[in-house]
């Protein structure tokens, strides 16, 4: 059972620092001189579903790390 977690909690990594990078970022740089940044505007149906998904995996993955540190799976 402790090696299903562990793979479990790889996962999730591996998965949560795919989606975090897959991010758009939040500041608009230099692109935010003179209203260019408008024309670079990411869809927020896209951005809604991807910041969903990102929170299961970060829970998935704290309730991972949370039962393998208390040793409460043996």
């Amino acid at each position: 059972m402790v090696t299903f977690i562990w793979t479990i909690q790889i996962i999730s990594a591996l998965l949560l620092i795919v989606l975090i990078l897959l991010h758009s970022p939040k500041g608009d740089g230099i692109a935010g001189m003179g209203g260019a940044s408008q024309i670079f505007s990411s869809q927020k149906s896209a951005e809604k579903g991807l910041n969903k998904v990102t929170g299961i995996m970060a829970a998935i993955f704290i309730l991972c790390t949370f039962l393998l540190g208390y040793g409460i799976i043996k």
